[in-house]
């Protein structure tokens, strides 16, 4: 069972925002067993399953993934963070509801990325953590962690989530830049969170710099490397990169994968991550 960490900071205005927009009774009925179109798809058999993982990031991208994902009817695993948008707001904003409500609806998975996407930067001595923020008031700060207030960063994307979409995340979580430590790990795994890095080969680039990694050869070294069972990395918009990865990459990409036999699958479905319950 998960333990409750002090996560009710979640922002009443926020609330109060998604209950106007859709009356005090908030019902969006987004459960994972209602008319989950992707699901029909994912429940086909499958002996060499991939699972295709979005990290949030300046989301200018997302029309265009959302796009691709439904063309391609693949379902695949979101991790979360309110990073700062090209909108000039959080990904976790109101500007965003609809996507999140659809992409719940339509049978992806979703986990934590902490709430202001907090970067690990060292233990200490007492069992408490170096972090820095990208995002959020403290953002750029470098500020001392407890293990419960890295737990409360976990929940405050679930409490977040749950608003916006009735549904509750998964009890996974990526660290930011996925840097960790066995404390750190450990430290999320007792407030119930199971930490999903990736794969070697599944690391797909779109952080890296397009001069010296074009996307050509983003998706050629992708298609080369990917075996069954990865776990892949995207993100949704990289400030630094200067053509965009996605949707240049992830259409080929998701039909090259297909073309050699490939299914994807969420994290709901991986034979470890989804045994993992709160």
């Amino acid at each position: 069972m998960r333990r409750a960490c002090n996560s009710a900071v979640v922002g009443s205005g926020f609330r109060l925002s998604i209950r106007l927009l859709f009356g005090l009774g908030l019902s969006v009925g987004l459960g994972l067993g209602l008319g989950l179109d992707l699901g029909l798809a994912q429940a086909q058999a499958c002996d060499k399953p991939v699972y295709l993982t979005f990290d949030t990031g300046h989301m200018a991208v997302t029309p265009l993934v959302a796009d691709v994902l439904k063309r391609q009817e693949i379902a695949v695993t979101f991790f979360l963070a309110n990073e700062a948008t090209k909108t000039g707001g959080g990904s976790l904003d109101v500007e965003w509801l609809a996507q999140w409500q659809a992409w719940a609806k339509e049978g992806h998975a979703f986990g934590s990325h902490t709430f202001d996407h907090v970067y690990w930067l060292a233990d200490l001595p007492d069992g408490r953590f170096r972090v820095r923020a990208s995002a959020g008031p403290e953002k750029g700060k470098v500020r001392v962690f407890s293990a419960a207030q890295y737990c409360e960063s976990l929940d405050k994307v679930n409490d977040r989530f749950e608003v916006m979409t009735g549904q509750r995340l998964m009890p996974l979580f990526r660290a930011a830049g996925g840097k960790t430590s066995p404390a750190l790990i450990e430290a999320a795994r007792q407030c119930g969170y199971e930490h999903v890095g990736w794969s070697p080969a599944g690391f797909l680039g779109d952080e890296l710099p397009s001069d010296r990694f074009p996307n050509q050869r983003l998706l050629e070294q992708a298609l080369r490397n990917i075996r069954a069972g990865d776990v892949m990395v995207a993100h949704l918009g990289i400030w630094s990169r200067q053509d965009p990865w996605a949707p240049a990459v992830l259409e080929p990409l998701i039909v090259g994968l297909k073309d050699k036999g490939f299914c994807f699958k969420t994290l709901a479905d991986h034979p470890v991550f989804g045994a993992v319950t709160r």
